[in-house]
Formats: structure tokens, C-alpha cells, sequence
């Protein structure tokens, strides 16, 4: 094998391209193999999406347009309609279908924030849209890119939400004190000394979905500073003595994520915006590292019997890992 191919241990793709995860198979062919969005067998492996495999299964639970019981959509964790949203988001789903639809005009109706725009894991009093007081970060960014996945890129509620990003979203890494007004006023843990790190991988991998032609300057500047936070801390170091890591999870490779993320979800978002970088190498050695003899990944971490189904098997080979981590190599690596 040549190539990026060649920090494979041995070639997985033919797994990948099996019928059992019509998800991963899609994505194989249009982010691997390159095949276009217009060729036959993509078309029909978009299409079982829809009919096999985790949607169908994910959808014929919905009820009332959502997953969950009024006001929580986010606090059922992992069962409301938050996170299916970012599920469906995640396994390619087609955001055309009227169920999802439905659920996206339900969170955008209950989590929105009518004031700042971002979102909130509790509604108002009357189902008057998101509480402003509890707008967080990361929250906002997975629904911005879960929203903007299932095709509300020209909603004016959903570039308000990425307004909302770019306004409030910080990148402090220990140093000085960080603003007193509101959001900040609210979570420690969100806007401390130290910004959190899923806050800004989940902004930055929200405004890494908004199309190129469509980023204004607030967008493509919130991208930079989020990659420099990123890449000063090598992913998942801490940024004044790389030889300390500073989110020792983020070593476990886990799909899917929610608000927490990883070494591979951080790689994939960077390598998206066109970023190869020397500082991303330790990550990227890691990822390789974690194959087996059959060039396939393990599911390391998950969040299995929190969901409405499980998904894949820990400590057995996963697709969506193995994907993900193909899709990293050959995105660095390639010339």
C-alpha cells in the first residue's frame, strides 16, 4: 500500500462498505473513496439510510414531534430530543423527512434563546423558546451543526445561532480574567479562567459546516482563533507543558460524542478546514496507533444503555471508529 495507505496495517475499507451500517457504507464512498453524490451506488447507499440501520429504528420512537417529555429535551440524557437530533445529524440522516423536520422546528421553538439567539438546556415559563440564563457553549455549537447537517443552512434562526457564536464564544487559555457580564456570569465551568475545551471544539466544529462561500468575517475569524486555542494545545495537551495531557478522556476514541469530545473528533474537524499542522501530530500518532492487525478500530468509550438504541459494541471493532479514523489518516497524510 501507498500512500496514506501505508499507516494502515492493513486495508479496511471493504468492511466499511458492508450493508449492516448504510451510514458509514455512504460515507465511505463519498469521503474515502471519493465517488460523487451524483453516482448510482452513493445515491442508493443515501437512500438506505433512511430505511436500515439506526434511523428508522432512532425515528419509530419519536411521539409528539420529539423524544423526550416537555422540558427535556436536553436534561433526558441520552434519550431526548436533543441528542437524537445530533444522532440523525451524525448517521447522515435526511433532514427533508417530516419527522426530523418536526423535531428540529420543536428544539428551535423550546431551546432557542429569543434574546441572545443561543441555546438554552431549559425553556422558558409557557414554551416561550430557550432560558436565557441557561444558554451554554456547547450546547449551542452541537445543535447549530446538527441543525446545519439537516439542512437549515439558510435559516435565519439558525445564522442568528452562529451569530451567537461568534458574539460570545471565548478561547481563554489561563490567563487575565474573563468578563463578568452575561453569559459569563453564569457557568464556571463554561467561561472560567480557562474556556472549556468541548465548548470550543463543539463551536468550532459548528462553524466548520457552514459552507465556504457562505462564512462572513466574524465566522472565519471565530475559526482561527478556535484552531490556534486548538493547536497551541497540541488537542489534548495542556498548552504550557505538552508533556501533561489535559483531558486524559479524550485519549478513548467514542462515537457518538454528545457534548463530550476526543482526539479523533478534534483531528477530523481540523482536517475539514483544511488544517495540517506539526501540532497535530502526537493526536494523529495516537489515532494510528490504535489499530489493530486488521486495520480496524475499537469503540473505547461510549455512552451504551444512556441511548434509545446502543450503539456498536465497546471494546470490539466499530465502524464509525475505524471510519473516522481513515478518513483522519488519509486527510493528513495525503499528498
Amino acid at each position: 500500500m501507498a500512500g496514506w495507505m501505508g499507516f494502515l496495517k492493513a486495508d479496511p475499507i471493504e468492511w466499511l462498505l458492508e450493508p449492516d451500517n448504510p451510514s458509514v457504507r455512504y460515507l465511505t464512498l463519498t469521503n474515502i473513496l471519493g465517488r460523487k453524490r451524483t453516482d448510482a451506488e452513493v445515491k442508493a447507499a443515501k437512500a438506505e439510510i433512511m430505511s436500515s440501520g439506526m434511523v428508522p429504528r432512532i425515528l419509530g420512537r419519536l411521539q409528539d414531534g420529539g423524544w423526550s417529555s416537555a422540558g427535556r429535551f436536553y436534561t433526558d440524557k441520552y434519550k431526548g430530543t436533543v441528542w437524537q437530533l445530533i444522532i440523525l445529524a451524525e448517521h447522515e440522516a435526511d433532514g427533508k423527512d417530516q419527522r426530523i423536520k418536526g423535531a428540529c422546528e420543536y428544539i428551535l421553538d423550546h431551546s432557542q434563546d429569543p434574546e441572545s439567539y443561543g441555546f438554552a438546556h431549559a425553556e422558558r415559563a409557557g414554551n416561550r423558546g430557550g432560558r436565557h440564563g441557561e444558554v451554554i457553549p456547547c450546547l449551542t455549537g452541537n445543535l447549530i451543526w446538527s441543525l446545519l447537517r439537516l439542512g437549515y443552512i439558510r435559516d435565519k434562526r439558525v445564522i442568528k445561532g452562529i451569530g451567537w457564536i461568534t458574539k460570545y464564544q471565548r478561547f481563554d487559555d489561563g490567563e487575565g480574567k474573563p468578563p463578568k457580564e452575561w453569559p459569563y456570569d453564569r457557568y464556571e465551568m463554561c467561561w472560567g479562567k480557562h474556556s472549556c475545551h468541548m465548548g470550543v471544539v463543539k463551536a468550532l466544529k459548528a462553524l466548520s459546516a457552514v459552507p465556504k462561500e457562505l462564512r462572513s468575517r466574524e465566522v472565519n475569524t471565530t475559526i482561527e482563533k478556535a484552531c490556534d486555542y486548538v493547536l497551541a494545545h497540541h488537542i489534548y495537551k495542556q498548552s504550557r507543558n505538552l508533556s501533561k495531557t489535559s483531558k486524559p478522556g479524550w485519549r478513548k476514541l467514542q462515537f457518538p460524542l454528545m457534548y463530550q469530545s476526543d482526539i479523533l473528533e478534534v483531528a477530523g474537524i481540523l482536517l475539514d478546514l483544511g488544517v495540517r499542522d506539526s501540532r497535530m501530530q502526537d493526536a494523529i500518532d495516537l489515532i494510528a496507533s490504535k489499530q489493530n492487525g486488521s486495520g480496524k478500530w475499537n469503540l473505547e468509550s461510549s455512552f451504551n444503555g444512556r441511548f434509545q438504541f446502543d450503539i456498536e459494541a465497546r471494546d470490539k471493532p466499530s465502524k464509525w471508529i475505524t471510519y473516522r479514523s481513515v478518513k483522519v489518516l488519509r486527510g493528513y497524510y495525503e499528498e
